[in-house]
């Protein structure tokens, strides 16, 4: 399955509260961090097919960004049910994306 990009707080929203783990990045395009941690990202999505993954935008959607308080990025939220499950902010390699943040 493939990273989904989120363009409108609706869509984020109607995802989020599937009852499937959804793994959500907040990057931006300038950002470097988010440039090397995008690959990992999207070989993750490719394997696990019982996760959503989804990107957001932050200079698109400043809203939601701040709505979820992101400060810098990039910033990878796990949700379930529409609820927040663990955070982690800056670049995180595979290991631990899938340690901490997927299990």
């Amino acid at each position: 399955m493939a990273v989904k990009e989120i363009k409108t707080v609706d869509e984020f929203e109607n995802v989020i509260a599937e009852s499937k783990l959804t793994l959500v990045d907040f990057y931006a395009d300038w950002c470097g961090p988010c440039k090397m941690i995008a690959p990992v990202i999207n070989e993750l999505a490719k394997e696990r097919s019982d996760v959503n993954f989804i990107k957001i935008n932050v200079d698109e959607l400043q809203d939601l960004a701040q709505k979820y308080g992101i400060l810098s990025i990039p910033t990878l939220i796990t949700f379930q049910n529409g609820n927040e499950l663990k955070r982690k902010t800056g670049f995180v390699p595979r290991n631990e994306i899938e340690q901490e943040l997927l299990s």
